[in-house]
């Protein structure tokens, strides 16, 4: 095999990597698959797909190398093959952040009050959060924070955030984070907590984005 084949196979094998993620629900798979392990059923219910559609979408990924899956009795469950595919698509979305307008003012729209959202950058919120001055909710599901979570946060999944506003001291700021900047869980937290009266904010950090900063996370023994 002369060079230009070899250059050319080599080129090759990373554009399946581009072709794979070439589709918004796959990126929008790998982006579910970073916060927790899931079967196909409740990635289908996630995306607002059917099963076969979502199956198609993960073969492809798999066929890429991106996704791994074991089976767990009658279910298949799938997994990210590493978290340097959760870093892809954070830079992803970086990259497409920094060059598309478009992108931007979505985003823009996405934060509805823009206001609510935490100026402290991210080690000044870790040593807050660390000292008690803020407390920092994860209200994504529960799998979700046990496979991994910001350091210090409480696990308060949305649906439960209004029969325990017991456990929410009034007098501290309240800082809730979800799946990243396209997730609106947070901000249906900051809608309730505001309406009863608590001064909660968000960050747009999910634990993809806290990582590839290369700050630490907290994880589940084999996560």
């Amino acid at each position: 095999m002369d060079k230009r084949n070899i250059k050319d196979l080599l080129y090759e094998q990373v554009a399946r990597i581009g072709k794979a993620v070439a589709s918004p629900k796959r990126l929008e798979l790998l982006e579910v698959l970073a916060q927790s392990e899931k079967t196909v059923e409740a990635l289908s219910a996630e995306l607002s797909i059917d099963v076969k559609l979502a199956s198609a979408h993960l073969k492809a990924l798999r066929a890429a190398r991106l996704v791994d899956s074991r089976r767990d009795g009658k279910y298949i469950v799938y997994r990210l093959s590493g978290t340097d595919v959760a870093g892809l698509w954070v830079t992803l979305r970086q990259v497409a952040e920094e060059h598309l307008v478009e992108l931007r003012l979505a985003i823009d729209q996405l934060v509805a009050d823009p206001a609510k959202l935490s100026k402290v950058n991210r080690a000044d919120l870790l040593e807050q959060a660390r000292r008690g001055d803020v407390i920092v909710i994860d209200v994504r599901p529960e799998a979700e924070y046990d496979t991994a979570h910001l350091p210090f946060a409480r696990s308060m999944p949305v649906a439960e955030i209004e029969r325990r506003l017991a456990e929410l001291p009034r007098k501290r700021e309240i800082v809730a984070y979800c799946r990243g900047p396209f997730c609106m869980l947070s901000d249906e937290a900051l809608k309730l907590l505001n309406a009863k009266g608590y001064k909660a904010r968000k960050i747009l950090d999910g634990v993809s984005e806290w990582e590839s900063a290369g700050l630490p996370l907290e994880r589940r023994a084999g996560a």
